[in-house]
């Protein structure tokens, strides 16, 4: 333990190497992926449910309302993101082949992700009830604004009509219902809640290991590693970092220089740096041919696991800091 502080490495960093490591090795598959995707759901439903009893009502007003705080995690997510996206064009075809650079742009458009976002900013000790609705919102957003974005870039036949009402019925269903429970909940739990937040914590970083290890593993079982060769799978790497590394410092500055506060800040880098796997796939298969979606998601498989991994040792360096 002494030499990890001496090296100022992260424990939970090393946990989450440890688990895509595993998920490399040994991916759920069968019968044990669907037993890891009900665990997943079971404890992003627990995470949320403490998270509505943790929360007073004022609390979740006062999150709504944040309206300037929406709009900046908007113009990132589906403005800046994108224009950051074209610039790579400087690249192609000398780092990135043309089907990766479209990976890329389709990456930028689509919209933040929902569990890992809420769970950082709250790990981060950050503004929960506004990250929950704005990581619910740019979701919904992003099943509309993200086919015709990618129009408008790629010029291209975008098929917008995608399963909007399954997006709205799972997350009312898997996040949304658990909270209200929790909050309706708070006058007879909250303060037992109030008493063990080192548990809703762990609960934080459980979801976040699941998320990681049931999201790795698909990337291993539909041949990631079968997909490139190393020089793509680096370029990949590269510019994937430089790209979350450009957002987390416009997120971070800009928070800052617009006047917000330290915990909204940390809600505005982790909703606005975030790009959502779970709904990136699904929309691939509605916008691309199946001939060319296997290298187009390549990209945010690997963006999503590098997200994780550097949004939580941030997270962790926040909720370090003395209030």
């Amino acid at each position: 333990m002494n030499v990890m502080k001496i090296l100022k490495v992260d424990s939970f960093l090393l946990i989450l190497i440890s688990t895509v490591i595993i998920a490399t090795i040994l991916p759920c598959s069968g019968n044990a992926k669907v037993f890891f995707e009900y665990l997943t759901t079971f404890a992003i439903g627990l995470l949320f449910f403490m998270h509505g009893a943790k929360l007073s009502f004022q609390s979740i007003i006062n999150g709504i309302r944040h309206w300037r705080l929406h709009i900046t995690i908007f113009a990132v997510t589906f403005a800046v993101f994108p224009i950051l996206g074209l610039g790579l064009q400087f690249f192609v075809p000398t780092f990135l082949s043309n089907d990766i650079y479209l990976g890329f742009i389709f990456l930028c458009t689509l919209p933040a992700t929902v569990q890992s976002a809420i769970a950082f900013t709250s790990m981060a000790r950050g503004n929960v009830a506004a990250a929950i609705c704005s990581a619910s919102a740019s979701t919904l957003l992003g099943v509309f604004v993200t086919p015709v974005l990618i129009s408008l870039i790629m010029h291209a036949q975008a098929d917008g009509a995608m399963h909007i009402a399954d997006a709205i019925v799972s997350i009312m269903l898997k996040l949304m219902l658990p909270f209200i429970v929790g909050h309706l909940s708070r006058r007879w739990i909250g303060r037992w809640i109030d008493a063990h937040r080192k548990m809703i914590n762990r609960t934080d970083r459980l979801s976040i290991l699941l998320v990681v290890y049931v999201a790795f593993s698909d990337a291993v079982i539909n041949g990631i590693w079968q997909q490139i060769d190393i020089l793509s799978f680096v370029s990949i790497i590269i510019f994937s970092l430089i790209l979350l590394g450009i957002v987390l410092l416009i997120t971070t500055y800009g928070a800052r220089l617009l006047g917000f506060n330290k915990e909204d800040e940390i809600t505005i880098v982790f909703c606005g740096s975030k790009k959502s796997l779970a709904s990136g796939i699904p929309m691939a298969s509605v916008i691309f041919p199946v001939s060319i979606m296997g290298i187009i998601v390549l990209p945010l498989m690997i963006f999503h696991q590098i997200q994780l991994m550097i949004c939580a040792v941030l997270a962790s360096r926040y909720a370090k800091r003395k209030d």
